[in-house]
């Protein structure tokens, strides 16, 4: 998907619904688009702030300008990758709010990352499970697991509106990436089915535009990977290979510079089908296993 045309509402409070608004903070890239996404919920009294962005002191400062004088009652974080958590430090010291939402998770890789690293620094005051709600003069926010992109992913549902706010999980624009060891396919598939069984209205995500046909883009996605999941055991059906030997056949066309980032993604197939039986691997040497 291309980059819209500038000027993008960075740093503006955009109004979406009755109980929802949007800042866009300053830092787009290749795996942020247009930047992340961090929303208000609420309208009168207490609000909610979900996903309060990389520490950058020009969002922090647009934030805050939009809460103006409304107190904050939870600041709430989908996962603690650097482009959607650092912030909430930050606003918890000039808001006096608690930070609700995902478990802490850190981890590091060698190898190469097709989206941001975990923020270390990441400390919630409660951790919600699936299910949890938190609420506020008019909303309500519960929280739906949706491991797979990272093992800590929640979306949250606004129950007065039927908005789900989706994070990385799903999103407008792209693919979730989901890297091993902690991204795993086999939840995240999982993840995707839960949410097609849902009723939700309309999706917001942290990256891209909101989504309005939800549950059709679900259902395109788990199409999407089952399609790249036949693509590998169809090529490996003709013989042994490496990853590194997988994806230029698998992304033709594809800037070489991304090829790393592919190749996780065709790791975390690769995991998968091994899982259920159906490949194995010889140190980095993949193969379809015999019946």
């Amino acid at each position: 998907m291309d980059f819209p045309a500038q000027p993008w509402p960075t740093g503006r409070a955009e109004q979406l619904e009755p109980l929802v608004r949007r800042v866009l903070a300053p830092n787009p890239g290749p795996f942020t688009f247009t930047g992340t996404e961090t929303y208000l919920v609420g309208a009168a009294g207490a609000l909610a702030v979900i996903d309060p962005g990389p520490d950058d002191p020009a969002h922090l400062g647009a934030l805050l300008e939009a809460l103006g004088d409304a107190p904050v009652a939870a600041i709430c974080c989908t996962h603690n990758h650097r482009d959607h958590s650092p912030a909430a430090a930050l606003l918890a010291v000039a808001t006096g709010a608690p930070v609700i939402g995902c478990a802490p998770l850190a981890l590091t890789s060698a190898g190469p990352r097709g989206d941001a690293p975990f923020d270390p620094t990441y400390a919630p005051d409660h951790v919600l499970a699936d299910g949890d709600s938190l609420s506020g003069p008019d909303w309500t926010l519960t929280a739906v697991a949706t491991p797979g992109h990272t093992s800590n992913h929640l979306c949250f549902a606004l129950e007065q509106s039927g908005a789900l706010f989706t994070g990385d999980h799903v999103m407008g624009w792209s693919t979730s990436v989901v890297i091993p060891p902690d991204g795993d396919m086999a939840a995240y598939m999982a993840s995707l089915d839960k949410l097609h069984s849902r009723e939700d209205r309309v999706y917001y995500p942290a990256h891209g535009p909101q989504v309005d046909k939800p549950r059709q883009l679900v259902r395109g996605m788990i199409g999407h990977r089952r399609q790249r999941e036949r693509q590998i055991l169809r090529l490996l059906g003709t013989g042994e290979a490496r990853i590194v030997e997988l994806v230029p056949r698998m992304y033709k066309g594809l800037d070489e510079r991304l090829h790393g980032a592919a190749g996780m993604s065709v790791l975390a197939h690769l995991v998968e089908l091994e899982q259920r039986g159906t490949v194995e691997r010889r140190d980095e040497v993949w193969m379809l296993l015999e019946g």
